[in-house]
């Protein structure tokens, strides 16, 4: 007869295991993500209006760059397994904390909890890949980031159907959805915190004191140099500002079609959760069927090429036929394939290149440069919409996208040259097959 196994031994000897729980992980941080997101837009066009989001969005930013030094403090303090089972609770607490404020709701209220939304979204999910990479040594990483990536996918389609189902077939409304979405932000830290006693993760703990694992520190001198002296890192900035850019223009847009169409907050909440989920079974099915040939037969710049093609395209088109049809393909042309083939292309990018140097530039666009670049399509909003002499139409955002679209293509293009010439793109990078 053959022995019990350890429990530890249990949760952590199988590596597809691990992986299995991993996913699950994900996915409940994202089905608790899809299904407050479409609550906070609903709630904040009840109380606000889409003419005030690029200030909200621009708030947001600014307080996640503030965040950011602090955050880093509580990790060389406590320890990073603390500070993500602390993050849970605090954001559990908060969410409840406005679910007894919708009460009494009005703007404040709706601005505040929008912001507090697109806060715990970054921070949870940057949090949960953070631990992730303490799990795998980079083969494992290879055969295995594709499944759990997938978790969060498959968590937004599933988060996005029981928001709509739930608003729709009984008695909970639209502010209900926030104390559903704390109880699972509080079973995705149980998960958490039992997958770090089972030794998981690799952090541990001696003498009582926990072990903080090197985290990427944010050197702006070092990336402005590298920016400067380097082509290839230069492009990849060039690439994240042009998509950050474009992202709060398209979502402006859509929303303010949304605004428009619908104005009961229940049946605007349905839409939004409905149009999510299938945002995300997008991104899904683009991630498991065509990212993979897209890269096996055309590489990582057919890869790259994707998302500005369609996103300009769709762009164009929005200029003939300016309904909530259109900004709904344009939104999807956007965030569909940035959540996939683009997200996949851009990482390939890295692998293999000067690790000194990569490592630092990476560390800054995801900590800092994705909210930094956003700001910047914040004013551009600002600007053509509000603040010049002669109020534009919206419309004239759309063709602001093309445009970007075009400096876009034609960054990836320049990268694609770039990987052609010996000596120009870093020794072993995946751009030095690019042109194959």
């Amino acid at each position: 007869m053959n022995p019990m196994p350890h429990p530890r031994t249990f949760w952590t000897g199988s590596t597809a295991l691990r992986s299995l729980l991993l996913f699950l992980n994900f996915f409940l941080i994202l089905l608790a993500y899809y299904l407050v997101k479409p609550a906070s837009r609903s709630l904040f066009l009840s109380h606000s209006s889409s003419d005030i989001l690029p200030w909200v969005w621009t708030a947001s930013g600014l307080l996640l760059l503030a965040l950011v030094p602090g955050y880093q403090k509580l990790l060389l303090r406590y320890g990073r397994m603390r500070v993500v089972l602390g993050s849970c609770v605090g954001t559990a607490v908060l969410l409840l904390i406005f679910r007894g404020l919708f009460h009494y709701a009005n703007a404040p209220i709706a601005i505040g909890f929008y912001i507090l939304v697109d806060i715990f979204s970054v921070v949870l999910v940057e949090q949960f890949w953070s631990l992730t990479n303490s799990v795998y040594d980079s083969r494992e990483g290879k055969r295995w980031y594709g499944l759990i990536a997938s978790g969060g996918l498959v968590g937004g389609i599933a988060g996005g159907l029981a928001a709509s189902w739930l608003v729709k077939h009984t008695p909970l409304k639209t502010e209900d959805l926030i104390s559903v979405a704390a109880v699972l932000v509080l079973a995705m830290m149980a998960l958490t915190g039992r997958l770090a006693r089972a030794g998981v993760y690799r952090e541990r703990e001696v003498s009582g004191a926990p072990v903080k694992l090197e985290e990427p520190s944010i050197d702006f001198g070092v990336v402005l140099k590298s920016i400067r002296s380097n082509r290839f890192v230069a492009l990849i900035a060039l690439l994240v500002l042009f998509s950050q850019i474009c992202e709060p223009i398209v979502e402006y847009q859509f929303i303010h079609h949304v605004e428009a169409s619908y104005a009961d907050s229940e049946a605007r909440t349905v839409f939004l959760s409905q149009f999510l989920s299938l945002q995300s079974a997008v991104a899904l099915a683009v991630n498991l069927l065509l990212t993979p040939l897209i890269h096996r037969y055309g590489g990582v710049i057919a890869g790259l090429l994707m998302q500005p093609l369609l996103l300009g395209v769709s762009a164009m088109a929005y200029l003939f036929q300016t309904d909530l049809r259109s900004a709904s393909i344009m939104k999807i042309s956007d965030r569909g394939l940035s959540y996939s083939v683009n997200r996949a292309s851009r990482e390939l990018l890295y692998v293999g290149a000067d690790a000194n140097t990569i490592f630092k530039v990476k560390a800054w666009i995801d900590m800092v440069g994705y909210r930094v670049f956003k700001i910047a399509g914040n004013v551009a909003i600002l600007l053509i919409v509000q603040w010049t002499a002669y109020q534009q139409s919206e419309t004239a955002l759309s063709a602001v996208v093309v445009m970007l679209c075009v400096g876009w293509i034609g960054c990836v293009v320049t990268l694609r040259r770039l990987g052609g010439k010996a000596g120009k793109a870093p020794k072993g990078s995946a751009m030095q097959g690019a042109a194959a």
